[in-house]
């Protein structure tokens, strides 16, 4: 990614800077890698971020929406998305959000649990409305990745257990006023090999023959996302490998005729086109470290503190070619507000200008309030 430094200097910082070039590319790969299989659909999840102008180019670039809440459909129609190509999930969806999705007629809701069937039947049909809905199922596949986005195990908050999905089909076809269109799938997040999805299809296919059986055809199948993003060298794949990603469900999912494939793509479509500036505000030498203290804190960006990750730091304004130790931290009162420890960067003062990468997705969207902070702006 090309920084303008030169502009940077004269901007308060810390901001939220987007690559608007970056971004317009990744969507293009999508859409032709996808084009490829005539049945693929993708969404972008929207909870990777809901900037105004990101969310605006995401729209105008053909994809749908996934949401998971009633404010992210609202933000989803305010940008121009048709309502058609909307889906919404979510474990707790309260009254107004389902009525605000009835309503506005999206296309399907991923629904998680009997309780939450029953309730959208029950106002679908005081609205006069038919709701169509896919069953999000468990599939019980491991996808190796960090326990607070590992979401497909056989017993987790959200979806349904694979053993149970036989009775709550029966219980669908009690209900008068939801039509079952599909099933839904999501094994969790940053997934960086292909042999969890191919798991996946496994699991899919043998549901389907189960499905079969009862006497449902199924009209789509949404495998939801879990595409990771290179966060140590982002430069060298600031693209994930979308043809692989699409080829590998086309060459291991037996859909059937007709049938639809549905994606929901968050963090590999936004991760690589935004980058967290922060100002170095001091370096404190201690007994045996040395502290680059930022203006930049996990108010901003909060991923390093709540998983543990690990976000490339850059100095952009350095002219230092030796290079010093440093643990990277920022101004907020938490021992976890830090962005990387002993990290080996070139020697820099106060004033120089740090970028932290990969900041596109869960950045800007999970920032906070936290010691009063002010939600930083994006800069395009």
């Amino acid at each position: 990614m090309n920084f303008p430094v030169s502009k940077f200097r004269t901007l308060q910082t810390p901001f939220y800077y987007y690559d608007r070039r970056l971004l317009e590319s990744t969507l293009d790969t999508i859409n032709r890698e996808a084009a490829c299989y005539p049945h693929f659909h993708v969404h972008y999840a929207v909870k990777a971020n809901v900037d105004p102008t990101l969310l605006s180019i995401v729209q105008q670039s053909g994809l749908g929406c996934d949401c998971v809440s009633g404010w992210e459909i609202e933000a989803c129609l305010n940008a121009g998305f048709n309502p058609a190509k909307i889906v919404y999930a979510g474990v707790g969806k309260s009254d107004w959000e389902i009525k605000l999705a009835l309503e506005k007629d999206i296309a399907c809701f991923n629904v998680e649990s009997v309780p939450e069937l029953e309730v959208i039947d029950q106002l679908a049909g005081e609205m006069g409305r038919k709701a169509r809905v896919a069953l999000r199922v468990n599939p019980n596949v491991d996808a190796h990745t960090h326990k607070y986005i590992t979401t497909g195990l056989s017993e987790n908050k959200f979806g349904i257990a694979m053993e149970l999905l036989p009775e709550v089909i029966d219980r669908i076809k009690t209900l008068a006023n939801v039509e079952l269109t599909g099933l839904h799938f999501h094994i969790g997040s940053q997934l960086l090999e292909l042999d969890p999805f191919t798991m996946l299809c496994d699991r899919i296919n043998k549901l389907q023959d189960e499905v079969e059986t009862r006497g449902i055809r199924l009209k789509t199948i949404n495998v939801g996302g879990g595409l990771g993003c290179d966060y140590e060298t982002p430069d060298d794949n600031p693209i994930p490998d979308f043809a692989d990603f699409f080829a590998n469900y086309a060459a291991h999912l037996k859909l059937r005729a007709g049938q639809e494939l549905h994606f929901e793509l968050g963090r590999s479509v936004v991760c690589q086109c935004g980058s967290l500036i922060s100002r170095i505000l001091y370096i404190k030498e201690g007994v045996n470290k040395k502290f680059m203290i930022l203006d930049a804190g996990m108010s901003d960006l909060i991923r390093p503190a709540l998983y543990q990750a690990h976000h490339k730091i850059e100095v952009l304004t350095s002219t230092s070619a030796e290079l010093s130790r440093y643990d990277v931290v920022g101004p907020i009162c938490e021992s976890s507000d830090c962005f990387g420890e002993n990290e080996l960067l070139p020697i820099a003062s106060r004033g120089d200008l740090v970028a932290l990468r990969s900041a596109g997705a869960y950045g800007q969207i999970m920032a906070s309030n936290y010691n009063c902070r002010p939600i930083p702006p994006s800069v395009w």
